[in-house]
């Protein structure tokens, strides 16, 4: 459900309950609050769990992630969050390839601006767009895999974000085949956007951080 990127009140549970899928993708265009979404999403999850937020560290610092109104910075959830800088595809593909020889698993892993991770900047393989289409697909397989061996012994979830500048990212069609959640963000005016899942039974959540803030303003059917 799209709640579980906002600010959880304690007499909902955190939405804890709710049976959702393992692997998510996040797509939205630049300045949305995708970064934001995913931080959120992970103090939902720090507030029991250990959670680890993949990202580049240059990116993350200068353009740190927005929080909610509210949200206490010295909670025990921050110290529950892992920051692990990644700078290429590479890496990606080491961290999860040694997924399972971890002693203690995490509840969540983050990983924000996974498609940024295959371009010419960011690899260490000089790639066109087939090149780039193969790598993609080789660590999704691979983050896939990890995921669903995580699975077998408690449970864990592999959220994604990609930068997209139309309705839906540029490689949909290979993301669509290692992740079953996909939600995607719209503009809609005044600066506040709309997350809409792609799923026809999920709701649609209305937000803004046009004040630097994740504000939720309101779910519709």
């Amino acid at each position: 459900m799209t709640e579980r990127f906002f600010p959880t009140k304690p007499s909902s549970g955190g939405g804890g309950n709710h049976r959702r899928d393992n692997l998510t993708l996040l797509s939205g265009p630049i300045t949305s609050g995708k970064t934001s979404l995913l931080f959120q999403f992970a103090i939902n999850v720090a507030t029991a769990s250990h959670v680890v937020f993949i990202c580049h560290r240059k990116r993350i610092e200068s353009n740190p992630p927005f929080l909610s109104q509210g949200l206490d910075p010295s909670s025990d959830a921050f110290n529950r969050i892992q920051m692990k800088y990644v700078d290429d595809d590479e890496g990606l593909r080491n961290y999860f390839a040694a997924f399972h020889l971890h002693l203690h698993l995490p509840a969540a892993v983050v990983i924000d601006d996974f498609g940024d991770y295959f371009t010419q900047s960011n690899s260490r393989t000089l790639m066109n767009s087939r090149a780039r289409d193969m790598a993609m697909v080789r660590t999704l397989a691979l983050c896939h895999n990890a995921i669903v061996h995580a699975n077998k012994k408690a449970t864990c979830e592999l959220v994604l974000s990609e930068t997209s500048s139309g309705d839906s990212p540029r490689s949909l069609f290979i993301y669509k085949r290692w992740i079953p959640s996909i939600f995607t963000i719209k503009g809609h005016g005044d600066g506040s956007f709309l997350l809409r899942s792609h799923g026809s039974s999920e709701k649609s959540a209305k937000y803004s951080i046009a004040l630097q803030y994740l504000i939720l303003e309101e779910l519709v059917d």
